[in-house]
């Protein structure tokens, strides 16, 4: 029960475009079910937003892990991983 109110209030902090609360919500949700793909799903939409891509890439391999045919987390990933080349690049590092 705490566990849908915590992931319920991550994703307002999602519409409400408060990225780091509802990072820390969904962070919230994990200690409880650390099972729960779509939370970690949840949380790298999140990390993408506010460009932590490393952070983001980490959630959808973890998903990967345990359902390797997880549609977000296959895209998430590759939004990650595009974000770390842009970032790469822009720093003179490819």
């Amino acid at each position: 029960e705490k566990f849908k109110t915590l992931k319920n209030e991550g994703n307002d902090f999602v519409k409400k475009g408060k990225y780091e609360e509802a990072v820390n919500k969904y962070s919230e949700c994990l200690k409880l079910n650390p099972k729960e793909c779509t939370v970690y799903t949840n949380r790298a939409l999140c990390y993408l937003k506010l460009f932590k891509y490393e952070e983001a890439k980490q959630d959808c391999d973890h998903v990967l892990q345990m359902e390797d045919s997880n549609i977000k987390a296959f895209y998430r990933r590759a939004l990650a991983h595009k974000g770390l080349q842009v970032r790469n690049t822009e720093h003179g590092r490819y």
